[in-house]
């Protein structure tokens, strides 16, 4: 209950602040309810953030990066749990493992520079980094999956037929569905949510992400809280409404394969 109040409390004075007026927003009752309600600060940051060129910025890297760590670690986990007993794919899975101890914040100057060189200084460069970050996390998540999943069903397919590429897109993507959804929703908040990444390796600031021109924004807001907060919940909104649609398949996903 006490760890609820940490993320609901805030998450109570953000609404509230947000929807009040000006002169309601600095009377230094943050938790009174507004009274009237007034959308001001939501048409004050609409303009001033530019939000519909930066959303779709956002949610074009968030969805490059949901899509590329789900297709990628489906893949790379269903060919490492089938092969485990040879050796390469083997030492495949310790060498993702081994990446997971290596963030963004440790290799921010070589990537900087790193995608500088090739052309990749904007969103594309982000959605791509964005994947090969996730893809260590996401490739221990469906290899745990995978293992509980009986090897008759691909049998069958194979004596019916079908190549190793018809039976992972007939028979074992779609049952990964769960730990797809889990992936995924760990993909987005991490890609929606980022702000240290799109920061360093955006060139043009009129192709900054949300949380970035948030930021860019702040002393400007510094007066202005229902603007400030207003900002705030339009920016949450998307990641809030995503986990709310997939938190049963979260929960299911990450509790198949735990036991075999």
């Amino acid at each position: 209950m006490l760890c609820s109040l940490t993320v609901l409390l805030p998450f109570y004075v953000t609404v509230s602040m947000a929807f009040k007026t000006p002169s309601q927003a600095v009377d230094g009752e943050a938790f009174a309810l507004p009274s009237p309600w007034s959308i001001e600060g939501f048409v004050a940051a609409w303009e001033l953030t530019d939000f519909p060129r930066a959303f779709g910025i956002s949610l074009g890297i968030t969805v490059a990066a949901v899509v590329g760590t789900i297709l990628l670690s489906a893949m790379a986990s269903y060919a490492i749990s089938r092969n485990w007993h040879r050796r390469l794919y083997r030492w495949s899975f310790f060498y993702l493992l081994a990446a997971m101890f290596l963030p963004f914040p440790v290799l921010a100057l070589s990537q900087v520079k790193l995608t500088g060189m090739v052309g990749l200084a904007g969103p594309a460069g982000v959605a791509l980094l964005h994947i090969m970050f996730q893809l260590s996390f996401s490739t221990l998540l469906f290899t745990a999956f995978l293992r509980s999943l009986p090897a008759e069903l691909e049998e069958s397919a194979r004596m019916d037929g079908a190549s190793t590429w018809g039976t992972f897109w007939r028979i074992v993507f779609p049952l990964m569905a769960p730990m797809s959804a889990t992936v995924g929703i760990f993909a987005f908040l991490k890609a929606w949510n980022d702000f240290m990444m799109p920061s360093m390796i955006i060139e043009d600031p009129t192709q900054q992400t949300l949380p970035v021109l948030q930021n860019i924004f702040q002393e400007q807001f510094s007066n202005d809280y229902h603007v400030a907060f207003a900002s705030y919940l339009m920016a949450m909104a998307p990641a809030i409404l995503a986990y709310v649609l997939a938190q049963r398949w979260v929960m299911s996903g990450l509790t198949q394969g735990a036991v075999k």
